[in-house]
């Protein structure tokens, strides 16, 4: 029914997504990445020598250099003692490849849409699609050349896109 409000829960008032993060690097840093596969390996060295396991080592980017350390620091006796090394090795070389492959890809992050140019131009709104990236805090529209470079122009913009957006509404509704 017009004029009716929904049921549930609020929501921000913006239709335009946030820039979505990098699943390749959530995969990595999240439970199950490279803390985890490290820790792993550190875990069955630590039993075939019949030491007790590793304490926890705080977050992800704590324990890292910790597994490293103790990974490196034994490396000799697992070359030449435990028999499972060869796997261990393979596994540390996929997950070098991954992090290279995450790192590489920084350089040249894709571009993700934010919404449409709601700049008001002599032929009326602009509306061309933007986009913008991770690695840059500019954006700047294709066809009407205007800027936004700084967190109070990105206000501004968001402002703006929202009152289009709800012009576009009462024209709508």
């Amino acid at each position: 029914m017009r004029g009716a409000t929904r049921g549930g829960g609020t929501t921000s008032g913006s239709k335009t997504p946030p820039i979505p993060p990098r699943l390749e690097v959530l995969a990595l840093t999240a439970n199950g990445g490279v803390a985890t596969r490290l820790r792993d390996i550190e875990d069955a060295w630590r039993a075939a020598l019949g030491w007790t396991v590793a304490p926890w080592r705080g977050s992800p980017a704590q324990a890292v250099p910790k597994h490293i350390e103790f990974l490196v620091n034994n490396l000799p006796w697992a070359v030449d003692s435990y028999d499972s090394v060869s796997q261990d090795i393979d596994d540390i070389r996929k997950l070098h490849a991954e992090c290279v492959a995450v790192a590489a890809n920084e350089h040249r992050p894709g571009r993700v849409k934010i919404g449409r140019c709601p700049v008001h131009t002599d032929d009326g709104l602009c509306r061309a699609e933007l986009t913008a990236t991770a690695s840059s805090h500019r954006v700047r529209c294709g066809t009407c050349g205007t800027r936004w470079e700084t967190l109070g122009d990105w206000k501004q913009l968001r402002e703006q896109q929202d009152a289009v957006l709800r012009e576009d509404a009462g024209v709508a509704a």
